[in-house]
C-alpha cells in the first residue's frame, strides 16, 4: 500500500482508496480527493510538513497526517 505521504516530488498518481473514519474523510472528500482523481506533488515544505498538491486544476496544501490517509497507485 502506497500513500500520498510518500510520493516523490513532480510524480503524478491517481487515488486509490481513502482511510479514515467520519469527519476527517468528509473533510478530505470535499477538497476534491476522491476515488479515480489523479494528483500530482508540486512541494513539500523545509521541514516536510505539509505538502502541496494539484488537483483538480487547482493548488492544495495537505498535511502528512491527512496525506498518509490516501492509498495511490
Amino acid at each position: 500500500m502506497k500513500t500520498l505521504k510518500e510520493v516523490n516530488i513532480g510524480e503524478t498518481v491517481t487515488v486509490k482508496k481513502l482511510h479514515g473514519e467520519g469527519a476527517i474523510k468528509r473533510r478530505i472528500m470535499d477538497m476534491g480527493i476522491t476515488k479515480g482523481v489523479s494528483v500530482t506533488i508540486r512541494k513539500v515544505a523545509p521541514l516536510g510538513d505539509p505538502i502541496e498538491i494539484t488537483v483538480r486544476g487547482y493548488e492544495l496544501s495537505l498535511r502528512k497526517a491527512d496525506a498518509e490517509m490516501i492509498e495511490v497507485e
